[in-house]
């Protein structure tokens, strides 16, 4: 399970949201990249960015900071906030993000999602926002769907989605659990990663999501941020628990190939990359 840390970027600075609200933002750090690499010295694997200017307001100041972290950092990078648009997606993996995130559009436009995914296959990641009864809501919890989790887990999958981040709306996350069943359904239901992008509340809740699901489908990673700054648990105990799991060496979901792909082309030739992904395509081609 890979340990994500959030970053919330608000006005060029780093800040934590108490109730999920930008107007009751509470600022943390002046330096969102200095933040960033205090985060990936405790030992998280990868950067979970929110540009909250974007998501809340549609404004883009913070793309030239968060460009700014993705350089300054060696563990992959994905963004959310405020993409909506084929545009907002090149820009932002044009600027070198590992992956993109969102939310509403994949919902809404299911058309476009299969298009982005077409032009930037396995680089594009949906955030789930799930009721206590799996319904899926949008336009940042104001909008019931009538879809639900399971449908639209499978629907979303066929149209190329990376992974899928699970949060479920109105959960106080220090103190309530995350919806253990929703994250499980998930698991169960399709290959590509699932993460628990709504928070933990203790060292408890990491040992509880490391046995969810099955071998070889497993929860693929966990998002923290505020459980930290709020004093639930130090983020070196989280990762050394998650380190002390052992990992599976295979096998692994063309989603999971094709992201250490990105992580290994970011290191060698183009020549070298591509030699690599023809290889991971004939694998592929060998279990059909």
């Amino acid at each position: 399970m890979d340990l994500y840390a959030r970053v919330n970027i608000l006005d060029g600075h780093a800040v934590r949201l108490p109730h999920g609200d930008v107007n009751e933002a509470i600022a943390l750090d002046d330096d969102p990249v200095n933040r960033a690499k205090g985060w990936i010295a405790k030992g998280a694997d990868r950067l979970h960015i929110v540009d909250l200017n974007a998501a809340a307001y549609g404004d883009y100041k913070n793309r030239d900071l968060i460009a700014s972290i993705i350089k300054a950092v060696d563990v992959p990078v994905q963004v959310g906030g405020g993409i909506r648009s084929q545009t907002e997606v090149d820009r932002v993996l044009g600027m070198g993000a590992w992956r993109v995130v969102i939310g509403t559009l994949a919902i809404v436009d299911q058309v476009l999602f299969w298009e982005m995914n077409r032009r930037h296959p396995h680089r594009i990641v949906v955030s789930l926002d799930v009721t206590d009864d799996f319904e899926i809501v949008v336009q940042g919890w104001t909008e019931r769907t009538g879809e639900y989790l399971e449908e639209t887990l499978i629907n979303l999958s066929s149209g190329g989605a990376a992974g899928f981040m699970i949060t479920e709306v109105g959960r106080d996350a220090l103190e309530e659990p995350p919806n253990w069943d929703a994250l499980e359904m998930a698991v169960g239901l399709v290959e590509e990663p699932v993460i628990c992008a709504g928070g933990v509340r203790d060292l408890d809740d990491i040992a509880k999501l490391i046995t969810l699901g099955k071998p070889g489908r497993r929860i693929a990673g966990v998002v923290v941020g505020r459980e930290v700054t709020a004093g639930r648990f130090t983020f070196d105990a989280c990762a050394a628990a998650l380190a002390a799991v052992e990992t599976p060496h295979g096998p692994w979901s063309r989603a999971e190939l094709d992201a250490a792909l990105t992580r290994y082309g970011a290191m060698v030739s183009v020549d070298e990359a591509e030699a690599a992904h023809a290889f991971v395509d004939w694998l592929a081609a060998q279990e059909h």
